[in-house]
C-alpha cells in the first residue's frame, strides 16, 4: 500500500498515511479540523529478492555455454551488395 504525505493548510501540520489505492483522500485535519492538502512526495520502493546484490550474480569465472558460429557467415553470398542476385560463371 503506498503512503501520501498531507499538509494542513491551516496549522502547516505535515504527516504521512498510507492508505489503499482505492481508498478516498482525506480531507480535513485530525488536529484543527482545517483542509488538508495531498502532497506530491519522491517515491519509495523496497528491493526483495534475490539478484539484487554483488553476490547474487554470476562470476566471470563461470564457464559460459559455447556459442556456435553463424552458419551463414561461412556460406558464399549468393547476393551483390546491391540486392541483386549474382549470376554464376557459364550462366546467363
Amino acid at each position: 500500500m503506498p503512503i501520501y504525505e498531507y499538509r494542513c493548510e491551516n496549522c502547516s501540520r505535515q504527516f504521512e498515511v498510507i492508505q489503499k489505492f482505492s481508498d478516498e483522500p482525506l480531507t480535513t485535519c485530525t488536529s484543527c479540523r482545517g483542509k488538508l492538502s495531498k502532497l506530491i512526495s519522491q517515491a519509495s520502493f523496497q528491493l526483495k529478492g534475490s539478484g539484487w546484490y554483488v553476490s547474487d550474480y554470476a562470476r566471470k569465472s563461470e564457464s559460459k555455454p559455447d556459442v556456435k558460429k553463424d552458419e551463414s557467415a561461412s556460406k558464399p553470398s549468393t547476393e551483390t551488395s546491391s540486392g541483386s542476385p549474382k549470376t554464376p560463371v557459364g550462366e546467363k
